[in-house]
């Protein structure tokens, strides 16, 4: 079992990529490079820290590679494999608990490892990500905290759920709420128990709330930074996106049906749990979103519940289909699983173009802009401050690529990952929006508007993508950008 398990980490590694620095690790890695190295980001360091003292995610994988001596990048390229691995571990668990043929089991499984990048509704998250971040740390945590749950190893239970909430404390809200009406359900098992079920979950819900201060007032500057989050907002999402949200539950029902005929209690237990828990959460995003005076309640986004019941969704599906449908006709695995995964595959390279399928650790970059943040890492001060494009993770071809997390320089803040931190952080925006602000419009700025970045902000540096003004002593050039230093 465990080879098998490998060999399909190993493939879904293959099919889903790997980009260590791309999308929210400019917002987490950040936090394990300065516990690596205090010299680094004496400029903009509240962008990343703000997440960082909330878990112990950068602590861990700091001290991962203070003890092993390996590389920073192997590292992480260590722990990515691990959470594959232990996630599809987690749901041959999971599944062992729900079904008794290995058929099932292993088609739950491969429907996991499969659809990996799979976007979870409107939620703007996959069921893991293709780089080492905390979410893919408690998604592993929370399944092997379910299946405890179903077999009444409360301790246990509580051991994945302490992990959970130690790397990503709002994700393992979501997991402590659905164990909970796990437990509450076994106890009114053959009872009236859906009252109770929906107190214990209200509950848990709304104890999300309690993660941060409750401030119902928007500022302007809060107002920029949500506005480009549209998925924190239920009335913004798409026919498509909505369905996403409500379709499970549906789904479960049916699920139900199937389960009660075949006396799968567990799967029954889990169907159940999540039509409560899916609409205790739905109820509490429209509490939140449709009131505009709660617009800043909707950092809390009650919706990410998501992640966890699609992952438990694709077990169950992948079981079903492992019984009723693909049996032991290899055609038929063949048939489903191959054109799953070269889909993925696909999605994958258009998301990431510029970049390698997986970038190893060593590896030179196959990315110009990362080709720059590289030389800009090895060839700048380390207290060098940068000034680029507060859009640049959006420009054709740069594939969302972190400056701050893959150069390890400070730089002023950006418009599509600082405003994410802002979003979740409200006492920040002004800052935030002052230092967008200040870099806009980005192609039009002259040599006196750098001086005067330099005078407020201490910027020595500049990325560009266009032809600088005259004045800036350009150092590096590559097809992409130029890395130009300030007289």
């Amino acid at each position: 079992m465990p080879s098998l398990l490998l060999l399909m980490t190993a493939t879904a590694l293959l099919v889903h990529g790997y980009h260590p620095y791309a999308e929210d690790a400019e917002i987490y890695l950040p936090g394990v490079e300065h516990r690596l190295n205090p010299r680094l980001f004496p400029m903009g360091r509240e962008f990343f820290e703000a997440h960082a003292h909330l878990t112990f995610f950068p602590n861990l994988i700091a001290l991962s590679v203070r003890v092993t001596h390996l590389p920073f990048e192997v590292v992480l390229f260590v722990w990515q494999v691990a959470s594959i691995f232990l996630l599809l571990l987690a749901c041959w668990e999971l599944a062992s608990l729900c079904f008794t043929s290995a058929r099932a089991r292993w088609a739950a499984v491969g429907m996991v490892a499969a659809l990996l990048t799979m976007p979870v509704a409107g939620t703007a998250l996959y069921v893991m990500d293709q780089y080492l971040n905390p979410r893919n740390l408690a998604a592993f945590a929370s399944v092997f905290a379910i299946a405890r749950t179903l077999e009444s190893k409360y301790v246990r239970a509580l051991l994945w759920l302490g992990f959970a909430a130690m790397v990503h404390p709002m994700m393992s809200v979501y997991t402590c709420s659905f164990c909970a009406l796990l437990v509450v359900m076994r106890w009114f098992e053959g009872k009236p128990a859906g009252t109770h079920a929906l107190v214990e979950s209200s509950a848990a819900a709304f104890s999300l709330w309690l993660q941060f201060p409750l401030d119902p007032k928007a500022t302007p500057a809060y107002d920029q930074a949500a506005r480009t989050h549209g998925f924190h907002y239920i009335q913004r999402w798409a026919w498509y996106e909505v369905l996403g949200l409500v379709a499970p539950i549906a789904l479960f029902w049916w699920f139900d049906r199937i389960a009660q005929k075949k006396d799968w209690k567990n799967v029954q237990r889990l169907c159940r749990a999540l039509i409560v828990y899916d609409t205790v959460y739905i109820i509490a995003a429209l509490i939140i979103d449709l009131p505009a005076r709660f617009e800043s309640l909707a950092r809390f986004q009650p919706l990410r519940c998501l992640h966890l019941l699609y992952v438990v969704m694709l077990v169950i599906i992948g079981g079903l289909l492992g019984e009723f449908v693909l049996k032991a006709r290899v055609w038929r695995w063949v048939t489903l699983f191959l054109p799953l995964s070269v889909g993925m595959f696909v999605a994958q390279r258009a998301l990431f173009p510029a970049s390698a399928i997986v970038e190893w650790p060593g590896a030179a970059p196959k990315n110009p802009w990362a080709q720059a943040f590289v030389w800009v890492r090895g060839n700048t001060p380390v207290d060098a401050v940068f000034a680029l494009d507060p859009a640049y993770m959006h420009v054709p071809g740069e594939d969302e690529i972190g400056f701050r997390s893959m150069a390890q320089r400070s730089r002023m803040a950006d418009a599509v990952k600082d405003n994410g931190v802002v979003s979740m952080f409200p006492p920040l925006a002004e800052e935030w929006w002052t230092q967008v602000q200040a870099q806009r419009p980005w192609n039009d700025l002259t040599l006196e508007n750098f001086k005067q970045l330099r005078a407020e902000y201490g910027v020595g540096w500049v990325l560009t993508q266009v032809t600088p003004p005259a004045g800036l002593e350009c150092v590096y050039q590559n097809s992409a950008v130029r890395v130009c230093r300030l007289p």
